[in-house]
């Protein structure tokens, strides 16, 4: 079926002019892993504190915004696993910095406390290494079972964000209703 633009020309196809096919087009793991190494250097490294060596990132500045810092920071840090997975990285080191990730968003929720510990944690370049040391050591045929057990991982995350999200209103609500502002 043809079709007319509005010159009244018509067109031989509705077809795109380029498919590309990302398999084919081969995206380095090179490429990946210096992407990672961006992300998780902005997350744990960005900043060095004045008149020290130390450095942190943005895991502990978005942290100290209540509620959507630290569900931010753990999504961001949940990109790295899994684009680990994507690597083919041994389901033992997704687990690892599986832990990693639940560890450092757990206790970095704590407010003050866990804001001190995301500096100190660096959860994000923890797992960059051990992306670095492994992802060469994973079979073919687990590359497969590895996304499957990271695509259950991230949704046990995802569940238990929304259900401490959820906890953390109805009890805010209690409280509101003994005070008696309900």
């Amino acid at each position: 079926m043809e079709t007319s633009d509005s010159n009244g020309d018509a067109d031989e196809s509705l077809e795109p002019d380029v498919v590309v096919d990302f398999e084919s087009v081969g995206v380095a793991d090179e490429e990946t892993l210096a992407r990672l190494r961006t992300v998780s250097f902005y997350l744990d490294e960005a900043f060095e504190i004045p008149g020290t060596n130390y450095r942190i990132g943005l895991d502990p500045i978005l942290g100290l915004v209540p509620g959507v810092g630290d569900a931010t920071a753990a999504a961001l840090s949940a990109y790295i696993l899994v684009e680990a997975a994507m690597l083919g990285v041994p389901r033992a080191t997704l687990a690892r910095m599986l832990g990693n990730v639940v560890l450092d968003a757990t206790v970095g929720s704590l407010p003050v406390v866990g804001d001190v510990f995301d500096a100190a944690w660096k959860a994000n370049a923890r797992n960059v290494r051990l992306l670095e040391a492994r992802y060469d050591d994973a079979s073919p045929a687990a590359v497969e079972a590895d996304r499957r057990f990271l695509l259950a991982a991230v949704a046990a995350i995802a569940l238990l964000l929304v259900a401490l999200g959820a906890a953390t209103a109805l009890v805010a609500l209690w409280v509101l209703g003994q005070v008696g502002l309900l």
